[in-house]
């Protein structure tokens, strides 16, 4: 239900004949978020240096093209109106007029009213025009005029309210707000004869053309001076201006006259066909009220608005139908008809005539192409295809989707490409009859025909295929040509043909069919004329049209020569139809769909772009000036300004450093950062499509950074120098440190090999000590030995005796043997002594660790340990303790319990431990 509504809402504005806009120029508007300024532009002039001038209230704006400029006055008045002659800018404000002038990149300004009392105080007296006349310059108020002859100012009071003043023919008339029209002589005003029709009304601009005069009042229209007075303007247009309310007028080259109204934007009207187009907010104008007008060197309009202000290229070759109501959509296909126009959108079919445009019966949906054969307007739609002839519509076929019809070259026959495949039209006046190509059912975009029995279609998608035919367009066979010539990026084919030559558009490379190897080869003539090349359109033999990066080349081919001509991207910018741009010839004009309306061109249009830029550099925002030198690190702002603002506009590139790539300049502006240090060339170049033109180059310097400059190297050898000799005396003060601490270590170690040979003496006395009480020890223990031996010998002596007592029965004999024995082992009593001192020396440790330990034992007690512990058996220990055999042993027993030890522990070995 709700998509029934739609249509019928839909087919209802369609049905209604819709207001349209014929033709108009390209329109370029700039609001003041563009200028960042004022609303109202009062004045508009180009100066010396092909930049515009603009008064916009409380500044002059200034544009080359590339960046915008403003400027206050030093009092912060308003500026009303400028005037430019040779590099001075005049302009008038509140009680203030002077010049500007430019210097190093700003403007500059100098008051001519400055301390001159020119103005009374009771007065609000504003300067709205400057003009020059006889020699000097005028700068008039609403109630005076000042002349100025460069030394003094002459002050001219009118006795009443005046809008304007104009120089007519060497006269100069004075427009007053109420009181009429008037004649300036000297001091001096009178009325002209018959002139009292503009009395109460305000005249706003006086023009003369083709020898007559024009007068445009604000509400009364125009008039036209005769010699019996005045007389309105007979045109219809006279009526239209007099309910808007003219602001301004100029007449421009070409018989066309521009009206600026209050509320109706700018009328153009020519004088050829007596004919008028209107531009404001209903089609491309931002503002309605027109305050000013402005011409560049081109003789392209600047139109001071309300509110911001209007670049119109009304003489540019290039003209542009609009659809501001969004009901057309984006066109794919336009054709000229009787009255107007016939175009095929996304929305349908629709009829433009007499200012109107509507859709055709039956046809809402997707429009693809328009092809006319004689006077019939073929059209492939999405529902089949239409047939358009003398205002009226017929269907001639069902089939879906006729994306373009193309014409044989051989013979009268035209080859349909559709959704599913490709129909024939063998008869072009009975063009409800068609063939359908067998063994072909798939979507194929484009077709051409140059040989008999054979076509060439391009799938949609990726393929091309040949297809070989019968003389009744049956198929015979069909071969895939990429797959035969193995490449392998086949999508989106495209057929162009050139002087009877088909040739194919593959990937951005050119091929041409060689029926010897059956395979495609790269074409050298275009492959080495268009390159990077993503769309091209046929406009006859001798013109085509190239998408090249972008950008829309119109190309004229002279034998083997190309010409192009670049389409400014400004006019198409966003607005193509990728894979669906189509061209319409008629007469001396061709037409281009775009998104929201179409251009017509010019076919013999030649682009002769200017060639003269200038270059201004800017670092810091300060002027630069060539092979300057800049700081490192910081940001190169170059403007190439060609001075140029319409359809001439120059394509410019550069290079850097002399590199072999193009970098395209965009808006004007080049902008360097991170620059290296050192020398750098900008060499700017004009692109036409195929050549690369150097017009203009730029060289600069870039310092070396902060901490490379002469005065931080000097810094660093200074502090190179400081840290050098801090080192040295550093260096030094540590070598003499390291001179004492090595004469204190030499005496440190002297001191402690004195102490260690002292020490090593003491030790060597120590051990010679100790050897001579070793030495000792071995002595007393030689002879504690010797005593031993002794003692035993004695005892031995003894058991002699005993033993002679025992055997020998003589008394004599007895006591002759006893004495003998006697004398051989006596006994010194000294000798006794002496042993028992050395045997306690010798043991002497031994002897108090004992005594320690075991308190209680007695002096035999411990006599008996020192015995054991030398090893001595029992029998050699009783002659020693004077006790016998027996004896000892029972010493030994009673000593062991005084010790503690057990049976099994052997006291000789205990002993041995202590």
């Amino acid at each position: 239900m709700k998509s029934i509504l739609l249509k019928s809402i839909f087919l209802f504005f369609a049905a209604f004949q819709i207001q349209a806009q014929e033709l108009l120029p390209f329109v370029e508007n700039y609001n003041k978020s563009d200028y960042q300024g004022d609303n109202q532009i009062w004045n508009v002039a180009q100066g010396i240096d092909k930049a515009m001038y603009f008064a916009n209230n409380h500044y002059l704006l200034r544009y080359d093209g590339v960046i915008w400029e403003k400027y206050s006055l030093p009092n912060k008045t308003i500026i009303r109106s400028i005037l430019i002659e040779g590099d001075r800018i005049y302009s008038g404000s509140y009680k203030e007029f002077g010049y500007w002038y430019r210097e190093n990149g700003k403007m500059r300004y100098v008051s001519i009213t400055k301390n001159l009392r020119l103005f009374d105080e009771k007065d609000n007296e504003e300067i709205w025009k400057i003009f020059r006349f006889n020699g000097s310059l005028y700068f008039q108020s609403f109630n005076d005029v000042f002349i100025y002859d460069g030394k003094r100012i002459q002050k001219i009071k009118f006795p009443f309210l005046i809008s304007y003043c104009f120089v007519v023919d060497n006269n100069l008339y004075v427009a007053s707000v109420d009181k009429g029209l008037f004649k300036m002589k000297g001091s001096k005003i009178a009325t002209p004869k018959n002139w009292d029709v503009l009395k109460n009304t305000v005249v706003h601009a006086i023009e003369t053309y083709k020898g007559r005069t024009y007068i445009f009042t604000q509400k009364k229209g125009i008039f036209i001076a005769e010699n019996n007075g005045l007389k309105p303007w007979n045109n219809p247009l006279n009526e239209t201006l007099k309910s808007n309310g003219i602001n301004v007028a100029k007449f421009i080259k070409n018989n066309k006259l521009v009206v600026g109204t209050g509320n109706k934007g700018v009328f153009i009207y020519d004088f050829n066909t007596n004919t008028f187009k209107n531009i404001d907010r209903n089609n491309v104008l931002m503002n309605n009220s027109v305050l000013s007008i402005g011409f560049d060197k081109e003789e392209d309009l600047w139109l001071g608005l309300d509110n911001g202000l209007a670049h119109v290229e009304v003489n540019s070759p290039i003209s542009f139908f609009y659809d501001n109501s969004g009901i057309l959509g984006s066109v794919y296909s336009v054709a000229t008809i009787d009255k107007g126009y016939l175009i095929a959108s996304n929305h349908g079919i629709f009829e433009f005539d007499s200012g109107n445009f509507k859709m055709l019966p039956n046809t809402q949906g997707q429009g693809w192409n328009i092809t006319k054969i004689g006077n019939k307007y073929v059209i492939g739609h999405n529902d089949g295809t239409f047939c358009y002839e003398n205002g009226a519509l017929e269907k001639i076929n069902n089939v879906s989707g006729g994306w373009n019809l193309s014409k044989s070259t051989i013979n009268d026959t035209y080859f349909q490409s559709t959704y599913s495949g490709v129909l024939v039209y063998d008869n072009a006046s009975k063009l409800t009859q068609n063939l359908r190509i067998n063994d072909l059912s798939k979507p194929i975009k484009y077709v051409a025909q140059n040989k008999k029995n054979e076509i060439w279609a391009a799938d949609n998608y990726r393929g091309l295929y040949r297809v070989f035919l019968d003389d009744n367009f049956k198929t015979v066979k069909v071969e895939n040509i990429t797959q035969q010539s193995k490449i392998k990026n086949d999508f989106g084919v495209k057929i162009f043909e050139f002087r009877n030559e088909i040739l194919f558009l593959i990937n951005n490379v050119w091929y041409t069919f060689n029926s010897i190897s059956n395979k495609l080869e790269e074409n050298e003539l275009f492959n080495t004329n268009f390159k990077n090349i993503s769309d091209v359109v046929a406009i006859d033999k001798d013109h085509f049209m190239v998408l090249q990066d972008g950008i829309l080349y119109h190309i004229y081919s002279h034998d083997n020569k190309f010409v192009w001509n670049i389409i400014q991207e400004k006019y198409y910018k966003g607005k193509l139809i990728n894979e669906n741009l189509r061209i319409f010839r008629s007469q001396n004009h061709y037409l281009l769909n775009l998104d929201d309306g179409f251009i017509s061109l010019q076919l013999g249009y030649e682009n002769k772009q200017n060639k003269g830029v200038k270059v201004e550099a800017y670092n810091d925002n300060e002027l630069l000036d060539n092979d300057g030198k800049i700081k490192h690190n910081t940001e190169l702002r170059i403007n190439v300004i060609s001075g140029i603002y319409g359809a001439s506009k120059p394509n410019l590139f550069y290079q850097i450093n002399k590199g072999k790539n193009y970098i395209p300049i965009s808006n004007g502006a080049i902008v360097l950062n991170n620059l290296s240090s050192g020398s750098h060339s900008i060499a700017i170049f004009k692109h036409d499509g195929a050549n690369y033109d150097k017009v203009s180059s730029f060289d600069f310097r870039v310092a070396q950074p902060w901490y490379f400059s002469f005065w931080m190297i000097l810094l660093y050898l200074l502090i190179i120098a400081a840290v050098l000799f801090f080192y040295y005396k550093w260096n030094k003060l540590r070598y003499t440190q390291k001179l004492k601490l090595q004469a204190e270590e030499l005496k440190h170690q002297r001191e402690i090999l004195e102490m260690e040979l002292k020490k090593e003496n003491e030790l060597n006395i120590q051990e010679y000590e100790k050897h001579i009480l070793e030495l000792e020890l071995l002595t007393k223990s030689s002879e504690v030995a010797g005593k031993s031996l002794s003692i035993a010998k004695q005892s031995e002596m003894i058991d002699n005796i005993q033993s002679i007592l025992d055997s020998e029965k003589d008394f004599n004999k007895l006591k002759s043997e006893i004495k003998k024995a006697i004398k051989i082992n006596e006994v010194n009593k000294h000798e006794w002594e002496i042993f028992e001192t050395n045997l306690n020396q010798i043991h002497n440790e031994f002897i108090i660790n004992l005594s320690k330990k075991y308190p209680h034992l007695t002096p035999k007690d411990i006599k008996l340990c020192v015995y054991l512990k030398m090893n001595l058996s029992s029998k050699e220990i009783a002659p020693m303790m004077n006790i016998s055999f027996r004896g000892v042993e029972l010493h030994r027993y009673r000593l062991r319990k005084k010790l503690n030890l057990t049976q099994d522990e052997n006291l000789s070995k205990f002993l041995l431990t202590l």
